[in-house]
């Protein structure tokens, strides 16, 4: 049975989700390089101190509804059917998840705000060199999560690693691609990630030509 939040933690999550709205919401209009905690802090009426409460530095709130994002394909990949191999589980886990993270995301900031900040993190040095180190730890936990679906130690066997950086290439570059797009809205990623992740196999043949 599951309990509700108590008053207190309902408060400190609407708290929470203030600061990343705000955050968000400057980062994306006037840079994240010129923006300051302060800032953040007093447009939500709080201190700096109760910032960093929630957010150990201002990097961590421009990427706190991302992890959310990540969190849930994690979840969704570890609920795969144990018969699907790791490209289809991986596939299937991500594309379940752009289906119903909409609504998730709208809960903490609208998603029209989400999708401005994944793409000016594309623009700002200083997020791109943490998004990539980002990345890095999150292609360990998935190859960890492969690996144990597979029955396979991740430190001993290649594959694991080998399969989700081709993955991860193919998430870089839909990423990337999408941000250029004239279309910024959960459909058009998710569409373009499908059709990206259908032509790995292809793509990794020994040979492309007839």
């Amino acid at each position: 049975m599951t309990t509700a939040p108590g008053l207190r933690e309902r408060k400190k999550q609407r708290t929470r989700d203030a600061l990343i709205r705000v955050a968000l919401e400057l980062f994306t209009t006037q840079g994240f390089e010129q923006t300051t905690v302060d800032e953040i802090a007093d447009a939500v009426d709080v201190s700096q101190r109760t910032f960093f409460r929630y957010f150990a530095a201002k990097e961590d709130v421009a990427f706190a509804v991302q992890q959310m994002v990540e969190e849930r394909f994690v979840r969704a990949l570890s609920e795969r059917p144990p018969e699907e191999g790791p490209f289809d589980a991986m596939r299937n886990a991500v594309l379940s998840a752009w289906d119903t993270i909409g609504e998730s995301i709208e809960e903490v900031v609208p998603v029209e705000l989400y999708l401005r900040t994944f793409q000016s993190i594309e623009s700002t040095p200083a997020l791109l060199a943490v998004h990539l180190r980002r990345t890095t730890e999150m292609e360990e936990t998935i190859a960890a999560v492969i690996a144990e679906r597979e029955g396979l130690d991740v430190d001993a066997d290649p594959r694991p690693r080998i399969a989700v950086a081709a993955f991860s290439g193919v998430m870089r570059v839909t990423g990337q691609l999408w941000g250029r797009s004239e279309d910024p809205t959960l459909d058009s990623i998710r569409a373009l990630t499908e059709r990206y992740l259908d032509q790995l196999g292809a793509a990794l043949a020994p040979r492309w030509r007839a």
